[in-house]
């Protein structure tokens, strides 16, 4: 799947220019933890997230009264705290690409450009949660099992067709790293069975029972 899918097109943005106090107005007008700034030409030149605003604003222990710290807020300008080296991918960059770049350089968002390098949207966090959550199908009801099986080709297939034999409708199907290089872990989520039966008919495909419940 291409991130273009799951983005969120046309995001609400912020101008260099703009005080950090309209910026977190903003932000918490439209429900939204980070703002890309765009300049005069609408081309991207950082981002600001609700954590810079925290960070910059006076501490409690200042004893400044609400509408000083607001005063202070409102001469501090967006481009004095926004990140200026912004990483971005592009529309068709990968869901999985996208999440390893999070991942590995510990971003809560990343902005996506066009081709001509216009900001076109952006994926954050939550929407990877989102994705997660209908990878294991977590909204539908069913029978939830993980267990380990021999990494070797064909086991998968097996596995589905059994499951697809006894007319069972496979919500989730997702491997993951084993406990060594001989083996895998599975997670499976299926409707149309009890736990004792989905146990019976995996037994001929599993070296170890991790979990199973209905969820």
């Amino acid at each position: 799947m291409i991130i273009a899918r799951r983005m969120t097109r046309n995001p609400v943005t912020a101008t260099p220019d703009m005080s950090v106090g309209e910026a977190s107005d903003l932000m918490k007008r439209e429900k939204v933890h980070r703002l890309p700034v765009l300049d005069k030409n609408k081309n991207l030149v950082g981002v600001i997230t609700e954590k810079d605003v925290l960070y910059a604003s006076p501490s409690p222990a200042t004893s400044l009264s609400i509408h000083e710290m607001a005063y202070l807020l409102s001469k501090l300008k967006v481009k004095d705290l926004m990140t200026k080296d912004v990483v971005t991918i592009t529309e068709d960059t990968t869901v999985e690409e996208a999440a390893r770049l999070m991942v590995d350089q510990d971003l809560s968002c990343l902005p996506v450009v066009n081709a001509t390098g216009k900001l076109v949207g952006i994926v954050s966090k939550s929407d990877m949660f989102r994705i997660l959550l209908e990878l294991f199908g977590a909204r539908h009801y069913g029978v939830r099992m993980s267990f380990l099986v021999e990494d070797k080709p064909g086991t998968i297939a097996k596995i589905s067709q059994a499951l697809a034999d006894k007319g069972l409708d496979i919500v989730s199907f997702g491997t993951f790293t084993g406990t060594d290089p001989t083996n895998a872990i599975c997670t499976i989520k299926v409707q149309g069975c009890r736990k004792d039966e989905l146990l019976s008919l995996m037994k001929p495909f599993v070296s170890e029972v991790l979990d199973i419940r209905e969820v």
